[in-house]
């Protein structure tokens, strides 16, 4: 058996073999973060149809599927024409202070039962019938903090009425944003981050989604859903959800 100084001398030897490794430097942290983030959404305002078509195609390039609609009062039929897809009657929603918009009736309407999170934290008792509700409900509607275009990723961050748990654990997890949730990169999303650090209490998790769950074992076979939603499903609203 290969001693620790020998392993780490192979990996030096392999290392040393590896062409055109370019040095890795850290970003700056900006001094006034909510102000470069202000910056960043108004450049972004004006180049946005771009930014969502860049975010479509690497979005559905990992499994996810986009759909567009011109208002929030359009939501509810594709929700509802996705559960009748899945032969589903419940929904488990965001409240609507977190979601920019209340589905509810016209989640009704389209026969679907809406199970809408608390705004206040539940007590322990109340959280444990929640999670029971949550792990049975076969779709999941939230919101999105951010749709980072660069790789089709959405970023949730969790909260008062915005458990993580609706897009963890059902089977089918359908998101909603604007044009206002859009970046290009990375880096514009770790300035975000840095202004949500210096604007809100820590604590709170922070979920990079990137497509439907993926998991694979020993002999590589790929299986989906196994540690989060098996399903994702991008609804765009032409209209500002907040105005």
């Amino acid at each position: 058996m290969s001693t620790r100084a020998e392993f780490l001398r192979r990996i030096r030897a392999e290392l040393a073999r590896t062409p055109a490794l370019f040095p890795a430097t850290p970003s700056l942290r900006p001094a006034h973060p909510r102000e470069v983030a202000d910056t960043i959404r108004r450049e972004l305002s004006e180049r946005w149809p771009a930014t969502l078509q860049r975010f479509q195609q690497e979005f559905e390039r990992v499994g996810g599927v986009l759909h567009r609609v011109a208002t929030v009062q359009e939501v509810p039929s594709v929700v509802g024409r996705l559960a009748r897809e899945r032969d589903a009657r419940d929904v488990l929603t965001w409240h609507p202070s977190a979601l920019g918009f209340d589905p509810a009736r016209g989640l009704a309407d389209e026969k679907l039962t809406c199970r809408t999170m608390p705004e206040a934290v539940p007590d322990a008792a109340a959280r444990r019938a929640l999670r029971d509700t949550i792990a049975t409900t076969p779709l999941g509607l939230t919101g999105v903090d951010v749709a980072l275009a660069e790789t089709g990723t959405m970023i949730l961050r969790s909260g008062p009425g915005r458990p993580r748990s609706t897009s963890l654990l059902p089977a089918t997890h359908v998101a909603v944003f604007d044009r206002t949730a859009l970046v290009e990169s990375l880096a514009q999303v770790a300035v975000l981050l840095e202004a949500w650090h210096a604007d809100e209490a820590s604590g709170a998790v922070i979920n990079f989604i990137t497509g439907p769950s993926r998991t694979a074992d020993i002999e590589l076979t790929l299986t989906r859903g196994v540690h989060g939603p098996k399903d994702v499903h991008a609804i765009f609203v032409e209209r500002p959800l907040r105005e």
